[in-house]
């Protein structure tokens, strides 16, 4: 008789994941292989992501506990429940954060004559350099805020530091909000000696002269503290008559969202913090104090002012794919592109070619993230300016890059290219081309799909497959799915591709219902899978049910993964792991044994919910053996790695691999392989 588990033991829930995968970030700052520079990189990583996970989890979590839908999960979890759990780890893992970082700091980074100041530790020079800045630089732009019934408490945009000043003039008692500057650099060099490099805080600068504010007043007590508001939007998309206009008003409101976190400094006193949660509408009890600086992320600032690149990973330069003309490449044969590990460029060099070429009728394309100076969208507009019909599905909803994307969408429009900025309900989270040429009297179709992003930058660091073909099945499949997203056309029966929302999950459930049916009669199931987020509970429990009829589960996922493995009669026959690098792994790549005949997928899908019911997804199979082999083998490189590699276990814990002989670094051997 098969055994039944309750919900709670089949399932770890999301955001205990989500902070157990911080954890292996904050790790590789502890991991000695890394230099120096980069372990103080991993650093800031953890406390942007964790300032993102406070914007939306957290948010979410509080926004379900005050609605009228305060109710139980899935897998039985009041809100509240999971906030004092998540609430728990977060601040364990805040604790480790400055006890590495004060490690770092005192000991490592000293030896390399970089320090971090106060004020009071610099020499007399630095001091009266530091005096100078702050009557020159930073004096005349700052502005105190009182705060009385005439002056309500300042609205402090989220991921501000500001001052809190208790001040005292006769008998009256006063709050006032000093804001650091955003626009000024916040790590300031002050002089130094020769391969000295001492650096001083904007805000230890500001703290030094704070009472310069205040002159007739006393101050009674003052202590630094940082903001961060919910940035869920809140828009009802499907009422909407421009859904740009619409998205653009509820990105405004985030600066007046609700607090969901506050750090203040150890020392804050008790009547300051009062003061401070009640001008925040801030539960007190939930204030988090930071023995350190606040916002470790001014490391990422820190570390482009350092000039030590032996502290720095050694150069990479990605291999370059040598061809003349990009179209007569992909005539020659389908292949791919692995980023970061091979250039970007062939995927630029498509769309930019594509707008130059007189033969290029349109170019279709869509854009969910991009670089700030993107040479992707130089080329849509010169194309546009060359008279190609340019369309272009640009997400304005992509989470934290709304603005950055609404910019693109006005530039590109003003350009000549029709815009679409996304479909009500959904976020087009699928990453794909074509380009139509007409070659020799006939129009002539090309292709390009990816597992990431079109972003020269996150190209250089994260891993990401690009697919590029002149398949007509494929390029009939794109060319229809682009009429489903920028017109009112059904989806027809796809020949090459799959989608969500319409029928990813059900395909991959019955891909391994295959493989349990194979295994059966065969003895030879085996499905491997990478990608970034691991969720999805009707997938989840297909695996188990795989695991349970003997086929051999290899998991490969970075982030969030809620599957428990090696649990007996549950998952015994499920692998789990997770590696944590150099660079951020965000490929998708699916195999099943299919009764030795491999079945090899690409996706721009993790197996979330959310990828699965509310976003554009494409999932295609790979023909090419050639290709297929390749991916194949990019796989066994990453279940070989015994480096940077993490291990889920029963127990619900994350273990390090430790190699028995010697270290294989999956990233590096890659590096190496391309000539990097």
């Amino acid at each position: 008789m098969k055994k039944e588990f309750p919900e709670k033991e089949k399932f770890i829930p999301r955001d205990v994941s989500w902070l157990m995968f911080n954890q292996r970030v904050l790790n590789e700052a502890l991991d000695h292989a890394n230099p120096l520079l980069e372990r103080l990189r991993f650093l800031a990583i953890f406390v942007n992501n964790l300032d993102e996970f406070y914007m939306v989890r957290v948010a979410a979590l509080l926004n379900l506990k005050n609605s009228d839908i305060n109710k139980p999960d899935h897998l039985g979890y009041y809100p509240q429940e999971l906030l004092d759990q998540i609430g728990k780890q977060a601040r364990e893992l805040i604790k480790q954060l400055y006890e590495i970082h004060r490690g770092i700091c005192a000991n490592e980074l000293a030896k390399e004559n970089i320090r971090v100041e106060n004020v009071a530790g610099l020499r007399k020079e630095q001091k009266r350099f530091v005096r100078e800045y702050f009557e020159n630089t930073l004096y005349p732009v700052m502005t105190p805020l009182g705060v009385d019934p005439g002056h309500p408490f300042p609205v402090l945009p989220s991921r501000t530091m500001a001052f809190a000043v208790h001040i005292k003039r006769k008998a009256n008692s006063f709050l006032a909000v000093v804001p650091v500057p955003k626009n000024i650099p916040r790590v300031i060099r002050v002089p130094s000696r020769k391969n000295e490099y001492i650096f001083v805080l904007l805000e230890d600068i500001i703290r030094e002269h704070v009472r310069v504010f205040f002159k007739g007043y006393k101050i009674d007590g003052f202590s630094i503290f940082r903001v961060i508001r919910d940035s869920e939007l809140s828009a009802e998309e499907d009422f909407t008559p421009d859904l740009l206009k619409l998205i653009e008003s509820e990105v405004k409101k985030r600066r007046l969202a609700k607090v969901v976190y506050l750090e203040v400094d150890e020392k804050c006193g008790e009547e300051l913090l009062d003061m401070l949660c009640q001008g925040l509408n801030f539960a007190k009890e939930e204030t988090v104090r930071i023995s350190g600086h606040l916002d470790l992320t001014y490391l990422f600032e820190m570390i482009r002012k350092v000039d030590k690149p032996e502290l720095c990973y050694r150069g990479h330069i990605p291999r370059k794919l040598e061809f003349e003309n990009i179209f007569d490449k992909i005539k020659s044969g389908d292949f791919i592109v692995h980023v970061p590990y091979e250039s970007f460029e062939p995927t630029v060099d498509l769309v930019r070619a594509a707008a130059r070429d007189e033969r290029v009728l349109a170019i279709k394309m869509t854009l969910y993230r991009t670089s700030k100076d993107s040479a992707i969208i130089s080329a849509l507009k010169e194309a546009a300016a060359n008279k190609k019909q340019v369309t272009i599905l640009l997400e304005i909803k992509a989470r934290f890059d709304e603005e950055n994307n609404i910019k693109w969408a006005r530039e590109l429009e003003t350009a000549g290219c029709h815009v679409i900025y996304g479909i009500p309900g959904l976020k087009v989270h699928s990453k794909m081309t074509l380009i139509v040429r007409e070659e020799e009297g006939a129009i002539q179709r090309y292709v390009h799909l990816s597992t990431g992003n079109y972003n020269e930058y996150t190209a250089r660091v994260y891993s990401d497959i690009g697919y590029f073909t002149n398949n007509d099945d494929f390029a009939k499949d794109i060319s229809d799915m682009f009429n489903v997203i920028t017109g009112y056309s059904m989806p027809p029966a796809w020949k090459r591709i799959v989608s969500a929302p319409r029928d990813l999950r059900g395909y991959l459930i019955a891909l391994i219902d295959k493989e349990i049916r194979f295994h059966k009669k065969n003895k030879n199931g085996l499905i491997t899978a990478k990608m970034n987020s691991l969720e999805d509970p009707r997938v989840i429990e297909k695996l188990y049910e795989a695991s349970g009829a003997g086929v051999k589960v290899r998991l490969i996922v970075r982030g969030i993964c809620c599957l428990v493995p090696g649990v007996k009669d549950l998952s015994e026959n499920i692998h789990v792991k997770s590696i944590v690098g150099r660079f951020l792994e965000h490929t998708r790549i699916f195999t099943f044994n299919n009764n030795a005949g491999p079945r090899v997928f690409l996706s721009s899908a993790d197996w979330m919910k959310r990828n699965f019911d509310r976003r554009i997804e494409l999932l295609f199979e790979i023909h090419k053996e050639e290709i297929k082999s390749h991916l194949k083998e990019i796989l066994e490189l990453y279940w070989k790695d015994n480096a940077k590699s993490w291990e889920l276990t029963q127990e619900r814990a994350y273990k390090k691999i430790k190699a028995k002989d010697d270290p294989f670094n999956c990233q590096e051997y890659l590096i190496k392989r391309h000539g990097g």
